[in-house]
């Protein structure tokens, strides 16, 4: 059983147990990725690429059937998983930005540009949070909450997506 203990910066003072041999939670860990000791959503999000990559080719009804399944699913992992480590939004738990880069991504044509491209834009709303999205995770709880303000500032980007591309 790997565990692993979580020690963020003093100010934070946010520690938690996770465990990778549960699969919910790593699932919700982003298969590990959350788990970088600096920027776990950067290599969180980075960790969703090759998923991306494998649900690309899917036609556009597909992807947004699975995107809507992967951010209904996350909302149950990321609480499970805050549940776990007894603390709520842990930066450890990167299964929102797997949701928010795929949404992000959505019917973008596929190139090494718009990948680097849709990476930058949804890691900006992500980590800067302007409204409505600062609204949102401050007001929301649970899995729930952990889930909507990555989906937002997925949406976001997404827009600026298709204006570029």
């Amino acid at each position: 059983m790997i565990e692993s203990e979580l020690k963020l910066k003093p100010s934070k003072k946010m520690k938690a147990n996770f465990k990778l041999s549960d699969p919910i939670q790593c699932l919700a860990l982003g298969f590990g990725s959350g788990l970088a000791p600096k920027a776990p959503g950067t290599f969180g999000t980075l960790a969703a690429i090759p998923l991306f990559l494998l649900m690309s080719p899917l036609s556009a009804m597909n992807y947004l059937i699975a995107v809507l399944i992967i951010s209904l699913v996350g909302i149950y992992i990321c609480g499970y998983a805050a549940k776990a480590g007894g603390v709520h939004d842990h930066p450890a738990i990167v299964w929102d930005e797997f949701a928010g880069y795929f949404i992000t991504m959505f019917m973008v044509p596929v190139s090494w540009q718009s990948i680097l491209v849709g990476f930058i834009l949804f890691r900006i709303f992500d980590i800067f949070k302007p409204w409505p999205i600062s609204y949102l995770d401050k007001n929301c709880h649970g899995g729930f909450g952990i889930m909507i303000d990555d989906i937002v500032a997925g949406l976001a980007a997404l827009g600026i997506m298709h204006l570029i591309f």
